[in-house]
């Protein structure tokens, strides 16, 4: 039987920072990152999904994970849905990485 690749979510490194998708399921029993769900990372966060509660927590749960201000962490796509498209300033795409084996760069 062949290997399959084990999933790697996309990572965009610019000028800007590192830009990548991200997999919100809301009102999880604990913040984590639990994996990769086709190109996206899958965060369960424990806030609900009203009034933009889980946008703020997951804004804050990555730049807590990624060692930078949350000032430096946008969604600047899909606010209103699961799938949202992360900016971070001041990080790379090794630091990205390793927020699926659990540690910081």
């Amino acid at each position: 039987m062949p290997d399959t690749p084990s999933p790697a979510p996309r990572i965009t490194e610019s000028a800007d920072g590192v830009t990548f998708s991200v997999h919100v399921q809301p009102r999880a029993s604990r913040n984590e990152v639990c994996g990769v769900q086709g190109e996206a990372i899958k965060l369960r966060l424990t806030s609900p999904p009203v009034e933009g509660e889980a946008n703020r927590l997951c804004v804050e749960f990555l730049a807590k994970r990624l060692g930078v201000p949350k000032s430096c962490v946008a969604i600047i796509a899909g606010e209103k849905s699961r799938h949202k498209t992360i900016r971070v300033s001041g990080s790379d795409a090794a630091a990205v990485r390793a927020l699926l084996e659990g540690g910081r760069r």
